[in-house]
């Protein structure tokens, strides 16, 4: 049977300077949310027409991924000015429409700064490659190759090869951790930092209330250019870069998270500091210790907020055992880090179809994630239940998924349209063809048909969104009681006053226990798959799940 809820009334208190803590952050892929001028790219007008629909999800904020001014070879992770937005998403005019609206809806507006490297096209780029002796000659990381002509050292590039290439102006190399046209910035260089945080500033006046900060422990590099060590076979994870990828051969050692990243984290913080109510939320691309990293990155008062690894973004599902190794890592490396959970972004394919889920294993899946301790990210159509869009080769446009195909497809396939309207051309994205194409299966599961049926995934999704916004304990409380057995997870979660039990299925067979000693209450109006005890007894069927709350 559904959970009843024992309360009166599911409006979120409001927030003060601390609203990022134990928030739920929407994920907007601009190029695909909505296509405002016909051109086929989603914009930041198409956003702002759709931010009702976001306000109505109950999150406390959109997070817009890059718009800046780029030639689009990484589809905006190029920037080529970062004071300016791409004509391609409208003009600097929309952006502040945007803002004013979407404070106006209550939502918070976090953007993504890309700091680690910029586009080849960027003029300091363009002036730093002149010469070794320019003003900008060392704002980016420059070595003269090896004795033989080869590369300085053995790093190699997420997108496939080396990370160096070699430019003929100044007979040297340069690093690009990414693609060839995005070479990294010298953040050992005082001036780039300092530019770089006054990029920040500008977007902070601009009345932004936080960034998402891409890449975020790639920004040093070792200053001795020391080539990294091998990782063993059995150690290699394929959570940052696909198995097919040689990039997984190496232990990271130098190439990236250096010590002296956190000395720029402290700037930057305390740069955001100076405008309060204001988050940092970084990206760790760690796969060796990523939950270490976003502990050393979030530990006190003057580093990031909150940042997020790779654990539950990877190809290993989120299975009850996952889930407590994850967090006792946390408490033994960072027990005072503030994680950031997601299960689906930009980068990776949808976690439906990652995860081979179920309908009812989805429903299961959108509470603990609302359940557990940390802030929360939702990406775009994840509320509708999407899963990955098969996206045929001569349709790709992810250099990525170009590179290494078929083995690995590219980030296409989470990237496409999103679905507003199930009869209407391109699913209501717009009316000029899509950059990508609308998949067939998404538009059945589109936004205004889910909005018609009480049962459908978007209901269930608000329904959670809702409860985790009532409850302090959910948003804010202490975890602890954290136990795998099976596919049975269970977990307490504890404010004050309010203790919350948790239990998961995540699995196909019925799983039974008994309750804690107290009186406990089920929570959750409007959650499908939510089960209430008999007595002392739970039964939870395959991807059952109950929410209680203990009574006095």
């Amino acid at each position: 049977m559904n959970a009843q809820s024992n309360q009166t009334s599911l409006k979120p208190p409001a927030r003060g300077d601390d609203w990022w803590r134990g928030g739920v952050i929407y994920q907007i892929y601009p190029r695909s949310f909505q296509d405002s001028n016909g051109d086929g790219i989603g914009d930041l007008a198409g956003i702002t027409q759709r931010l009702p629909y976001v306000a109505s999800l109950g999150v406390d904020a959109i997070w817009i991924s890059p718009f800046f001014t780029s030639p689009m070879k990484d589809f905006g992770y190029d920037v080529s000015d970062y004071r300016d937005v791409d004509p391609m998403f409208g003009t600097l005019a929309d952006f502040d429409a945007l803002m004013k609206t979407a404070h106006g809806l209550g939502l918070k507006v976090m953007i993504d700064l890309v700091l680690s490297h910029t586009s080849d096209e960027h003029p300091w780029f363009k002036e730093s490659r002149q010469s070794r002796d320019n003003a900008k000659s060392d704002w980016f990381v420059w070595a003269d190759p090896q004795p033989d002509g080869t590369p300085p050292n053995n790093w190699l590039s997420i997108f496939g090869g080396p990370a160096w290439q070699w430019d003929t102006r100044r007979q040297q190399y340069y690093l690009h951790n990414f693609l060839t046209s995005q070479p990294d910035l010298n953040f050992h260089t005082r001036d780039v930092q300092d530019a770089l945080l006054d990029v920040a500033r500008f977007w902070l006046e601009r009345g932004v209330d936080g960034f998402r900060l891409d890449t975020i422990n790639f920004y040093f590099h070792d200053a001795q250019l020391r080539s990294n060590p091998p990782l063993p076979e059995a150690e290699r994870n394929a959570s940052i870069a696909p198995q097919v990828n040689p990039y997984n051969h190496q232990l990271h050692l130098y190439s990236k998270t250096q010590p002296e990243n956190i000395a720029f984290l402290e700037r930057l913080r305390a740069l955001t500091d100076e405008y309060g109510a204001r988050a940092c939320l970084g990206e760790v691309g760690e796969a060796q210790r990523g939950v270490e990293v976003m502990g050393e990155y979030t530990a006190g008062e003057k580093r990031m907020h909150m940042c997020y690894a790779f654990d539950f973004l990877e190809s290993q599902p989120a299975t009850a055992q996952k889930v407590v190794e994850v967090f006792e890592e946390l408490e033994r490396v960072a027990p005072d880090a503030w994680a950031c959970w997601a299960f689906s972004n930009h980068d990776v394919p949808r976690y439906a179809s990652r995860w081979n889920l179920s309908e009812a294993a989805v429903y299961a899946h959108a509470v603990m994630l609302l359940s557990l301790r940390g802030s929360a990210c939702l990406y775009q159509g994840e509320e509708l239940g999407l899963h990955e869009a098969d996206v045929a080769f001569e349709d790709l446009q992810d250099p990525y998924g170009i590179e290494f195909w078929p083995e690995f497809k590219g980030r296409d396939g989470c990237r496409t349209p999103m679905v507003w309207e199930t009869q209407s051309e391109h699913a209501g994205f717009g009316d000029g063809k899509p950059w990508l194409p609308v998949s067939a299966e998404q538009a059945a599961m589109a936004v205004d048909r889910q909005e018609a049926d009480p049962e459908a995934m978007l209901h269930h999704y608000r329904a959670a969104v809702a409860l985790r916004q009532s409850s302090e304990a959910l948003r804010n409380g202490e975890q602890t009681g954290l136990t795998a057995k099976g596919n049975l997870l269970t977990f307490q979660r504890v404010h004050g006053d309010e203790v919350l039990f948790c239990a998961f299925n995540l699995g196909n067979a019925e799983e039974k226990l008994d309750l804690p000693i107290g009186n406990w209450t089920p929570l959750g109006t409007g959650l499908r798959g939510a089960v209430a005890p008999a007595g002392r007894d739970l039964t939870l069927p395959a991807w059952g799940y109950s929410i209680l709350a203990k009574g006095a």
